[in-house]
């Protein structure tokens, strides 16, 4: 699952993801389960919205290391 995000085009960061979930051109979310509630919890309603594709599970320092960035990330989106 994870290596999709190593191999990919993505986007990292709650902003960033927000964008590409708004202008439709996330293909999969990604969420950390230590990620704050009140950051990660709107985009999982949007990404519900817009019908994007969530998977979660993750440490946000497990999806920063998949990512290939030397911190935690609460979230991640496959692009189209």
């Amino acid at each position: 699952m994870l290596q999709e995000l190593a191999s990919q085009n993505k986007v990292v960061g709650v902003k960033q993801s927000r964008k590409a979930i708004d202008q439709a051109r996330a293909a999969k979310a990604f969420f950390a389960v230590d990620a704050d509630p009140m950051l990660v919890e709107v985009l999982r309603q949007r990404c519900e919205e817009k019908g994007v594709p969530v998977e979660s599970g993750f440490s946000c320092a497990e999806l920063g290391r998949a990512c290939r960035i030397s911190v935690g990330a609460s979230v991640a989106v496959l692009l189209k």
